[in-house]
């Protein structure tokens, strides 16, 4: 996994933290409280990218998808980032924004199951 954080990419990831979207904000008021002792980060600076959470245990990649992920050239973008993500060594879960509104429960506790799953390994 790539050590060099660019300056551009911490810059904004401390930006999107003062900005997080309101299906973030809930998804964080639960993973903040570390689930079975999982942590976590939010808006996590890696490479060109900030990933929405990050569990560096289990090398896990975390993406809340609005609406806005479906239009344009967005849904291309993200397979890119996802490709490069896999070539960094790291999984990626993504959720649709409306499904952390509606029940932020189960969208820890699918995380935490994937957490748990691996350290079975």
């Amino acid at each position: 996994m790539p050590s060099s954080k660019p300056r551009k990419t911490v810059e904004r990831a401390r930006r999107l933290r003062r900005m997080m979207t309101p299906p973030e904000v809930w998804l964080w008021s639960l993973l903040r409280q570390q689930p079975e002792g999982i942590r976590f980060c939010r808006q996590h600076p890696l490479g060109p990218y900030v990933l929405d959470f990050y569990c560096p245990e289990a090398k896990l990649a975390i993406e809340i998808d609005g609406i806005a992920h479906d239009m344009g050239d967005n849904p291309a973008r993200d397979i890119a980032r996802d490709v490069w993500l896999a070539d960094q060594g790291l999984r990626v879960a993504r959720y649709p924004a409306a499904d952390v509104l509606k029940n932020a429960g189960s969208v820890v506790e699918g995380l935490v199951g994937i957490v748990l799953e691996q350290r079975r390994g």
